[in-house]
């Protein structure tokens, strides 16, 4: 690796900008589009080719994501990045965590306003008494809620055994993410592949194992997005999260290629500091969702 510049150094302008927030903006109209027509599907009507839409969101994305940073990459490793730079990085990657932060926050807001606040209005408690009499006369404050406005009784998703598995494999991830990065530190680069590659392998197994949840849900519960406020706050809560997993199993893989390609140096590693930042947080909004939404 070439030595650090000492100038702070100022990209050549890119289409990659503009190609994300196109690919963003296309995404989210595919997306929204895709619900619809699914709902669509459910009344018997024919709906738009939302998912062609979104596909084409996420191609984009996922160009800029092997473009654009591959660029970032090599202007990395030919030291063109000063300290300053590196300073942005940090910065930048901080603010992102925050903004997943107060994401999150949003979410858990809504679980808790549904469940400490609406449920008792709607079971005639407090400053709830003419709602219960209008809207919903035999209801009755509980949680979950198993019983949708429809008249259907769902399961509740009991937090033994596929989340309490998924929340031990979550943690370990973050172990054995840890001991890697701390064999980076001290430059033992075969133990830093061997722990990253068991933290990638455990990451993937959370998907696998919360797929398999996701289809006993659907197929022998009863419990989906259209059960009630219980099933649309669960989805919201745990697919985000997954989304997120996804995402830092993509950054962890990253990593390990690059590991094994001879990237990144004791004291210079931010990329994969990043990553290990983000795990730890897909860790840590996991602890918090599990005995929130599975064990409360």
């Amino acid at each position: 690796m070439s030595t650090k510049t000492t100038h702070y150094y100022v990209p050549a302008q890119s289409i990659w900008p503009a190609v994300a927030s196109i690919s963003l903006f296309t995404l989210a109209i595919g997306a929204t589009n895709f619900i619809q027509q699914s709902d669509a599907a459910v009344s018997g009507n024919t709906g738009t080719h939302g998912w062609l839409v979104f596909l084409a969101g996420l191609l984009g994305i996922l160009a800029v994501m092997f473009f654009w940073f591959g660029q970032t990459i090599k202007e990395s490793m030919a030291g063109m990045n000063s300290r300053q730079m590196d300073i942005s990085y940090r910065m930048g990657m901080m603010w992102f965590i925050f903004s997943e932060v107060m994401f999150f926050a949003a979410f858990f807001g809504t679980l808790f306003y549904a469940r400490w606040l609406s449920v008792p209005w709607l079971a005639g408690e407090g400053k709830g008494v003419m709602t219960h009499e209008l809207l919903w006369p035999d209801f009755q404050a509980m949680w979950p809620l198993t019983a949708t406005p429809d008249g259907r009784t769902v399961e509740a998703m009991s937090p033994f055994p596929l989340p309490l598995l998924n929340t031990i494999l979550l943690i370990t991830s973050g172990l054995f993410l840890t001991v890697a990065h701390h064999a980076l530190k001290a430059n033992n680069r075969p133990k830093l592949i061997m722990n990253l590659f068991i933290t990638v392998v455990l990451g993937f197994t959370f998907l696998g194992v919360q797929a398999y949840e996701y289809h006993h849900a659907y197929t022998e519960m009863g419990l989906t997005l259209h059960a009630g406020m219980y099933g649309t706050t669960f989805f919201m809560l745990t697919g985000f999260h997954g989304l997120h997993v996804t995402i830092g199993a993509i950054m962890l893989t990253v990593m390990l290629i690059r590991s094994m390609k001879g990237h990144f140096q004791p004291d210079e590693h931010f990329a994969f500091e990043a990553a290990a930042w983000y795990w730890h947080f897909v860790d840590v909004v996991w602890i918090f969702l599990f005995f929130v939404v599975y064990w409360l």
